[in-house]
């Protein structure tokens, strides 16, 4: 299971406010189940995958109801995205800002333009706040990573349409 997809899910517990998530696919031997509450520091849900054939549901979940399954991947494992829109990724590992401080306004907003020199988000990595420039120009589509959340190297933080 990708990490990305993981993220994902995560993001929409948060946003829907629920304390329980489980998505079963039969056919590909895969259940995954977040949850959030009493034995989770700060509220951040609990992540349990189960891939094989232990993965066959083990009756109904006494939680919120199910979630709609996640889109279907195309074959090269990641969602397809609309003509002309790219992620936009993680240049190294830290923690995420949208904003030069916690009271200021956003770098970018979703239907923003940014040019090459326009600082986007910034980064921050062993104390050191690294300011994230794109090397092209184009609008943000999506912002995909919440504010002050830690990031991977490679990790999509925006969607953006080139040009």
């Amino acid at each position: 299971m990708e990490i990305k997809l993981i993220h994902a899910l995560v993001r929409i517990m948060r946003r829907a406010d629920l304390t329980e998530l489980e998505i079963d696919d039969s056919s590909a031997g895969l259940r995954v189940r977040l949850k959030r509450g009493h034995g989770s520091e700060g509220g951040t849900p609990l992540v349990n995958v189960m891939q094989g054939p232990a993965a066959a549901p083990a009756g109904p979940s006494t939680g919120a109801p199910a979630a709609p399954a996640a889109p279907a991947p195309s074959g090269s494992g990641e969602p397809a995205l609309p003509p002309g829109v790219v992620a936009f990724t993680s240049p190294m590992v830290g923690t995420f800002y949208r904003s030069p401080s916690p009271d200021a306004a956003p770098f970018v907003d979703v239907g923003g333009k940014f040019t090459e020199d326009t600082v986007i988000c910034i980064v921050e990595a062993m104390k050191v706040m690294n300011e994230i420039r794109p090397e092209f120009r184009g609008e943000i589509v999506e912002v995909l990573v919440e504010n002050a959340e830690p990031v991977e190297f490679g990790q999509p933080l925006f969607l953006v349409r080139k040009g």
